[in-house]
């Protein structure tokens, strides 16, 4: 999947240093960093947040972006930046840790399998990355 761009505004934040980043097309979607790299790195980390849909339990809309032009017409004294983020990509990113799964084999094929010193768990995650298209 490609990566989804939303327009930013990155407002400086004198009072405690840095900038605080906000979405004017996603309500909610707030962020900050002690400076623009790390203001950029977390609005793509918020973005992907905003966008995830994986385990959402309330409906809630997704609407085409903005455009840079139309976001500076309503805040013209503001910096204004697109941020992209690709929502598989950071799904996962920040869905990485190890589950354990229990699963069921025929005997004759764990002592085979044993013998030959397979890792069980790599060859089951390269089988469903295969599988699924991944």
């Amino acid at each position: 999947m490609a990566k989804i761009y939303y327009p930013a505004l990155f407002h400086v934040a004198e009072d405690i240093g840095g900038y605080w980043v906000e979405f004017p097309d996603l309500p909610g979607c707030l962020t900050e960093g002690r400076n623009e790299v790390e203001a950029m790195e977390m609005a793509e980390d918020a973005l992907g947040l905003w966008l995830d849909r994986t385990g959402e339990t309330w409906e809630r809309e997704i609407l085409p972006p903005s455009t840079c032009e139309a976001i500076r017409k309503q805040f013209p004294d503001e910096l204004v930046m697109m941020v992209g983020c690709d929502p598989e990509e950071w799904y996962r990113r920040t869905h990485s840790r190890a589950i354990k799964k229990t699963l069921t084999i025929p005997a004759w094929l764990n002592e085979r399998a044993t013998k030959a010193n397979l890792n069980f768990s790599k060859i089951l995650k390269e089988a469903l990355i295969d599988k699924l298209g991944l």
